[in-house]
């Protein structure tokens, strides 16, 4: 049985650096709120993504500025499914990479999580990185700074080293920061708003509205790319393990949801007005280089440091769970080492990615169809702790014996895997892109349902395959 005990002087302050990885957390080390979850979720999605995001509704995809209003709200919903996930985190006392072998067994639960706890995390460090890098680089140029390259390398550096340094002193350095973080980003943004305001043409209307089968397949398109953000926090429960187990899970559940929900609507919204003030060719290159020029000079630096701390806010909770899906899969390395890992890796990745554009495209084109997997993923993640009333056998999540309780057959968790697979394929067939389009998708009018199908094809299967065994276990 893997050894889940912890060093007794490990204490969790934001003073030093967090040792703890995977381990336990004994019910005597529990501390904090369920409310101080807001603002650990606030603080990523205060972010000029949102812009960009709304932006491409109305400019794009030819959405009214109410439609896409509406859309952004549905999209919006889906965080309560991190919020749930987040529930598992105090119920177990351990972080959702492990939690999950309870759903796919002890071997099943390295596949999943080797390649989309830690691979997908890593795509998401250097996507976010370049992002920074980009307008950190700009910003040095216009500054009168004499080489582009040298600044982009110079900005990632500088960013991932600070990313890191925050997985590295890790939970209760995040609680504590992420508060201040999130208000002062708020301060920013909301400054930028206010510039920006005056600027929109409020009577904005599409000049040929759509309407029929159009209407509807730009409608569930936007919804699918909205709903990759939430769905594709799986690893909620990680920040919320040190609660004590005592916490109400519809608080948990609120404050998860709330904090990512809330800040992503407000500005993914004002985005979406912002088809009134710029143009289809600024959404191409970027909107943060078009919203520069709208700003007046002092504003300008402070709206960039946002962007750069709004990455190192979301990267560095990345980079905080990826370090511990690492030690999930087996990895013989401890947290801190398997966050420093990470960063440079994804470190090097970013700086070839600012270099060369081709990578680009290609790395898009993977996340096009991260809905495959986060989708089916969280759905079952979530069907899990629902069937199993939040109840989890701590100990024996960590028993790699075969005959433990979440062995199952050869160490596979044959109804999760089987369910996540068919959800997979299910969202693939609904998936509708530039690059690819799903039969039924296609045959539906290009109609994106990838999501809800997905969604609901993972759940239902789930249930029907684990439930009967999750009910005995239960003793029901």
């Amino acid at each position: 049985m893997t050894d889940t005990s912890h060093a007794a002087q490990f204490v969790d302050t934001a003073s030093r650096p967090e040792t703890r990885g995977i381990e336990l957390v004994d019910p005597e080390e529990r501390h904090g709120r369920a409310r101080d979850l807001f603002a650990v979720w606030a603080a990523p999605n205060v972010s000029v993504l949102n812009f960009t995001i709304g932006a491409t509704l109305t400019l794009l995809l030819g959405l009214e500025i109410w439609q896409a209003v509406l859309v952004i709200l549905a999209s919006s919903l889906l965080w309560v499914f991190p919020g749930i996930v987040a529930t598992s985190g105090p119920a177990s006392g351990t972080s959702g990479s492990v939690v999950q072998r309870a759903i796919y067994g002890y071997r099943g639960n390295k596949v999943i999580i080797a390649f989309y706890g830690w691979l997908i995390s890593g795509v998401f460090l250097a996507l976010n990185w370049v992002a920074s890098s980009f307008m950190g680089a700009e910003l040095l140029m216009r500054w009168g700074f004499g080489d582009h390259t040298l600044a982009l390398i110079l900005v990632s550096v500088v960013v991932a080293a600070v990313t890191v340094l925050v997985a590295v002193y890790g939970h209760a350095l995040i609680l504590k920061a992420y508060m201040g973080i999130t208000i002062g980003l708020l301060v920013v943004f909301l400054l930028v708003v206010g510039f920006i305001t005056p600027q929109i043409d409020w009577s904005y209307a599409q000049p040929a509205q759509l309407s029929g089968v159009a209407l509807w397949s730009s409608i569930t398109i936007a919804f699918a790319i909205l709903a990759s953000s939430p769905l594709s926090y799986s690893n909620s429960a990680d920040v919320a393990r040190y609660l004590p187990a005592s916490t109400k899970p519809s608080a948990v559940v609120a404050a998860t949801a709330l904090g990512g929900a809330v800040p992503a609507f407000v500005f993914t919204s004002f985005g979406a007005a912002l088809g009134g003030a710029v143009s289809p060719d600024d959404v191409a290159i970027g909107i943060e280089y078009a919203l520069l020029d709208m700003l007046p000079v002092w504003l300008g630096p402070l709206f960039v440091l946002g962007v750069i701390v709004n990455t190192v806010a979301l990267n560095g909770m990345t980079t905080y769970t990826a370090s511990m899906a690492l030690q999930s899969i087996g990895v013989p390395i401890r947290r801190i080492p398997s966050a420093v890992l990470i960063g440079v890796l994804g470190t090097a990745f970013t700086i070839v990615l600012v270099l060369g554009t081709s990578l680009i495209d290609a790395v898009n084109l993977m996340l096009q169809f991260l809905l495959i997997i986060s989708a089916p993923t969280i759905a079952v993640y979530v069907a899990d702790i629902v069937l199993r009333r939040n109840r989890y056998d701590s100990l024996g999540l960590f028993d790699e014996r075969p005959g433990g309780r979440y062995w199952y057959q050869g160490g596979f968790g044959a109804a999760g895997l089987v369910s996540v697979v068919a959800g997979a394929v299910a969202t693939a067939l609904f998936l509708s892109t530039e690059i690819w389009t799903g039969p039924l998708a296609e045959a539906l009018g290009y109609i994106d349902l990838s999501a809800p199908v997905g969604i609901l094809v993972s759940i239902v299967l789930y249930v029907v395959l684990a439930g009967p065994r999750i009910r005995r276990e239960n003793g029901e």
